[in-house]
């Protein structure tokens, strides 16, 4: 049961309601322009601070993304986490590490602060894709306001923003207003087994918050934030027909095989939902024959079978994204549908795995984004819309988005080429994300009036 105090926000949001709708970005570039005079003197002062702290803050983001952490690098991993322990141990948080060890990962870091006020859970973090023997290392800058390095944007950036927005809550008097927990994971690009020790510290900074903020990169486009994200999860089709010669096919013994099967599921699944607004599905590999074997974790099958003989076995794999639990349960009753209606001496099952929920748009979602949106324009720095959830992936805040009150994704550094050698940050964007971010929480705890 979320707390009351926060209802009151309803008057901080009767501003800029086209904001909110998807694709409502504007088509110019984000201006960094002077902030507005509508800034309250307490707002002036977070600005001036953030301002104050950019050369800090680009120093950290280099020593954090010099440090390879690659979800898989434990020892990497946790030396980001000891970075990040250091500076916020400094601000005065507590702070402890999640050991990995039962679900197979490097583990969390969790800090916490501040016993009244709105509760804020603030989501980031510290691990990439880049494996300990990539290439690419180091940060390197391309210019005086570009970065490039692995994990810059995603989501190394994004962290650093949330103890720059954090410091300077606490540099303007700001902080002891508002009850702050920091998650920064340690798996987020490769989710620890089982799920439910992996996260079982994030599920619980959810029951307690009222309002989650994500830190990541989202669209790479200051202009937008996430109010939603489809959920990811995967199924597996394994389909088994009588083996028999070819000129068999069809006649009563022996039936259709397993590909006639196949590919009857497949284009059913096609027929019933390639319409449904906001759902994809896509089987991604697929392997046939009469012996087949399909190594799931890396995507790898083989088959042996000849064209004269009916197929006894196919194996496939697939994802499935949808936009609210509601669709995903729907979506995945219609698959299991198609499935049962088996043609004949052939027979299907369909195994359905979780993997990141979907955080559904909901009006608390529009409403935090509506004072983010405020504070921007008051920045100077111009509206904020909805991002379309189909421009970006699955994130940590989806696990908690519906156990808040309101939540928001995609604040952190902005950049271009997340999860590639061309992983870019713009640093331009240090200082205007992060003061949208405490204007707004400072708001947050603020409250109407």
């Amino acid at each position: 049961m979320h707390r009351p105090q926060l209802r009151g926000l309803a008057a901080l949001v009767l501003l800029g309601v086209s904001a909110v709708a998807f694709g409502a970005a504007p088509t110019s570039p984000v201006t960094l322009a002077a902030p507005a005079s509508t800034l309250d003197p307490v707002e002036a002062r977070l600005v001036a601070s953030i301002k104050a702290d950019h050369d800090r803050a680009r120093s950290l983001l280099k020593e954090t993304v010099d440090i390879n952490s690659g979800t898989m690098n434990f020892a990497g991993v946790k030396r980001v986490g000891a970075i990040f322990d250091r500076e916020f141990k400094a601000l005065g948080f507590k702070t402890r590490w999640v050991d990995g060890a039962p679900f197979n990962r490097a583990g969390h870091f969790v800090a916490s602060f501040g016993s009244k006020g709105p509760k804020v859970l603030l989501i980031g973090h510290m691990d990439t894709v880049f494996a300990a023997d990539s290439p690419f290392q180091v940060m390197q800058l391309d210019g005086p306001e570009a970065g490039r390095g692995p994990g810059s944007t995603d989501m190394k950036g994004g962290d650093v923003i949330m103890l720059t927005v954090l410091r300077a809550l606490r540099a303007s008097g700001q902080l002891d207003r508002m009850q702050v927990r920091v998650f920064l994971a340690g798996d987020e690009e490769d989710r620890g087994e089982p799920v439910a020790l992996a996260n079982a510290d994030l599920l619980a900074a959810g029951d307690w918050a009222d309002i989650a903020m994500g830190f990541e990169n989202a669209s790479g486009d200051p202009r937008e934030a996430a109010t939603s994200r489809r959920g990811a999860s995967g199924w597996r089709l394994e389909v088994t027909g009588t083996s028999a010669h070819s000129s068999q096919v069809f006649q009563p013994e022996v039936g259709y095989g397993a590909v006639f099967e196949a590919a009857r599921i497949l284009d059913g699944f096609r027929q019933a939902l390639s319409a449904e607004p906001m759902l994809t599905f896509n089987p991604g590999v697929i392997v046939g024959g009469t012996d087949v074997a399909l190594d799931h974790d890396n995507s790898r099958g083989t088959a042996f079978g000849k064209s004269n003989v009916v197929a006894q076995s196919l194996r496939v794999d697939g994802d499935l994204r949808a936009i609210s639990p509601e669709q995903l349960a729907m979506a995945r009753k219609a698959m299991q549908d198609v499935v049962s209606r088996h043609l004949a001496r052939t027979d299907a099952t369909l195994v359905f795995d979780d993997g990141y929920p979907p955080m559904a748009p909901t009006p608390g979602n529009a409403r935090l984004l509506a004072v983010y949106d405020g504070a921007s324009r008051d920045l100077g720095f111009g509206p904020v819309a909805a991002l379309d959830p189909r421009r970006a992936g699955a994130a940590d805040i989806s696990f908690v988005a519906g156990r808040v009150d309101m939540a928001l994704d995609g604040l952190g550094l902005k950049g271009p080429g997340n999860h590639t050698v061309e992983e870019k940050a713009d640093l331009a964007t240090l200082d205007s994300q992060a003061m949208r971010a405490a204007v707004t929480l400072y708001r947050l705890a603020k409250g109407p009036g």
